[in-house]
């Protein structure tokens, strides 16, 4: 039996304000060559599309990670935290200013070539990626009690 997966898409744009101070404990770097992984080939697509690379944000991947936990830990797969918050709240709270930012999620891929498999064959998640105007990345991924892989990647420009 294979496991079952999903993505999903956020895409917003505005100003608001941030200020909180990044912490990361040990699981934050856990899987950092995977994070690396899904930087190069995100950064390899945009290339084809004619963009320039986005720069990994420690702010960003602490949101990612924050999101990505949580969903693993919670069993839930959205965008929107049964807390209330919502990706764009997530990252001001990570200290990142943004002027815009997209997310993209998903569950189940075990590596960093199915998950940006499965993101470039999604419109929406391929729009995000494939975004221009995106400046910087923050990319995670966290495991629930059986192993299952749920991913956060978020993108974001600053104000």
């Amino acid at each position: 039996m294979g496991i079952r997966k999903g993505v999903a898409v956020a895409v917003a744009a505005g100003v608001v304000a941030a200020g909180a101070a990044v912490h990361a404990g040990p699981a934050f770097a856990a899987d950092y060559g995977v994070v690396r992984g899904v930087v190069a080939l995100t950064n390899s697509a945009r290339a084809r599309a004619g963009c320039g690379p986005v720069t990994l944000s420690p702010r960003l991947s602490y949101a990612a990670w924050q999101h990505s936990r949580d969903m693993a830990d919670r069993g839930y797969f959205s965008h929107g935290s049964p807390r209330g918050s919502g990706p764009g709240s997530r990252v001001a709270s990570a200290g990142y200013r943004w002027s815009s930012y997209g997310e993209n999620i998903a569950w189940g891929q075990r590596s960093a070539r199915e998950v940006m498999n499965d993101w470039m064959n999604s419109p929406g998640h391929r729009a995000n990626i494939l975004n221009c105007r995106f400046r910087n990345v923050g990319v995670a991924v966290a495991y629930d009690g059986r192993g299952v892989p749920y991913w956060t990647q978020d993108f974001a420009s600053p104000r």
